[in-house]
């Protein structure tokens, strides 16, 4: 008995014990604080997801209302509005003045787009403002006849698109859409709803561009759009939670694409697609476009692997671009910005941006396609593709340089990767 209250004075009273006293208040205070911080920035990231959800999806504003008292019209009202047979499903904007559903129709996938004018203070009020519906549908006016009509959208066309000969076609396009129900005329309802629908940057470029690479248009009511269903994504840090996409260093990504992504050969029939899409923006019927947001979140393709573009917001008319940049004040290059990437020189004389992009389409794509194309490519096409890459990425956008080393180089290009693929069952 002795010797075991010797002991316990020993281990209560020897240096190391006490230490361990002194320390176990300090290692609590430690373990408090970072549950505490664990609670709070778990209880953060709760809080910015849901209220950013809440302002990214709010679909339910794009709804029949505006039908219903007779205002707007379109081909697929009576099945959004009376019928009910479009089935809403997840919500994927991205930006809460273009709000972007998946959905089901007639037994499709579909992809519903809906435009909201930004007038929500999110500190003034918790529920969003309702839609600008007077300025929305406010034209044309009632007594409007269709030959006017007709003329205010070649105005609007030629404003947009710049002063081309092939207009006059677009207009017929976009008269003929107008007859929604097919009666051979088009009433104020069908003019209001299609006016407000042209001036979505989306579906100005849906009407202008081949369907072979963007989604194909199957319906509308108002503003509201009905696209076939988002293609497969090339950029698989889209299936993390959007907190997290921003951490994803470049290596992880080179990765997740090798792992997660396409066979080479896929990729490649895919590459060939997106160069044919620049060709087009180039060289299309309704004048040049540009790319301004080129990332691979915008590379799509379909089960077959023919490339679709996933996105068209960013994509803008040169005569929009040149309007916004030309003459505006700079100090920097990074003044004149259209976008996230269209970007064109400062005049540090005059202190004005100039009208001529710095960097052409091409070079854009082709600095994408680097680390698209690079990993995992044959290595006796490596080095070939490389080196053609490289002296794709230092095109300029000088319009004297364009014309005559972009089609040649793009030519390069899809020849080296088609002869790769050809004859094989990847073409």
């Amino acid at each position: 008995m002795r010797r075991l209250r010797r002991l316990a004075h020993l281990v209560l009273f020897c240096p190391f014990s006490k230490g361990l006293q002194s320390r176990l208040p300090g290692l609590r205070v430690k373990y408090v604080f970072l549950v505490w911080l664990g609670v709070f920035v778990g209880s953060w990231m709760v809080y910015v997801h849901y209220s950013s959800y809440a302002e990214l999806c709010r679909g339910h504003v794009c709804q029949c209302d505006q039908y219903r008292k007779g205002i707007i019209s379109g081909s697929i009202c009576q099945d959004l509005c009376s019928l009910h047979e479009v089935e809403w499903r997840a919500c994927l904007s991205s930006v809460p003045g273009q709000q972007v559903y998946s959905g089901l129709w007639q037994g499709k996938e579909v992809t519903i787009k809906c435009g909201i004018e930004e007038g929500l203070d999110p500190k003034a009020r918790s529920e969003p403002a309702p839609r600008q519906e007077l300025l929305l549908f406010d034209k044309p006016t009632r007594g409007t006849s269709i030959k006017e009509f007709r003329e205010m959208t070649l105005s609007f066309l030629k404003a947009n698109l710049g002063d081309l000969p092939s207009l006059p076609a677009l207009v017929g396009q976009v008269l003929l859409m107008a007859d929604f129900n097919k009666d051979s005329r088009v009433s104020l309802a069908e003019a209001k709803s299609v006016w407000a629908l042209l001036q979505r940057n989306e579906f100005l470029l849906l009407l202008s561009l081949q369907e072979e690479h963007a989604s194909r248009l199957l319906g509308s009511c108002g503003d509201l759009y009905v696209t076939e269903g988002i293609p497969h994504s090339s950029w698989h840090g889209a299936a993390l939670p959007t907190l997290l996409r921003p951490l994803l260093p470049p290596a992880l990504h080179t990765v997740l694409q090798q792992w997660l992504g396409p066979a080479w050969p896929w990729r490649a029939k895919i590459a060939i697609g997106l160069l044919e899409f620049v060709e087009e923006l180039f060289h299309g019927a309704y004048g040049t476009f540009y790319m301004c947001e080129t990332t691979l979140a915008n590379v799509g393709y379909t089960a077959q692997y023919d490339f679709k573009m996933a996105d068209l917001q960013q994509v803008a008319p040169e005569a929009t671009v040149r309007r916004f940049l030309q003459g505006r004040p700079c100090r920097h290059s990074a003044d004149c910005t259209y976008g996230r990437d269209c970007r064109a020189p400062c005049d540090k004389l005059v202190r004005q941006c100039k009208g001529d992009l710095i960097q052409p389409n091409l070079a854009k794509v082709c600095e994408l396609l680097r680390d698209y194309l690079l990993p995992g490519a044959p290595a006796d096409l490596r080095e070939e593709l490389g080196r053609q890459l490289r002296t794709c990425t230092t095109l300029s956008g000088l319009a004297s340089q364009v014309e005559a080393h972009h089609s040649l180089v793009l030519s390069h290009l899809k020849t080296l990767l088609w002869k790769e693929i050809s004859n094989t069952r990847y073409s």
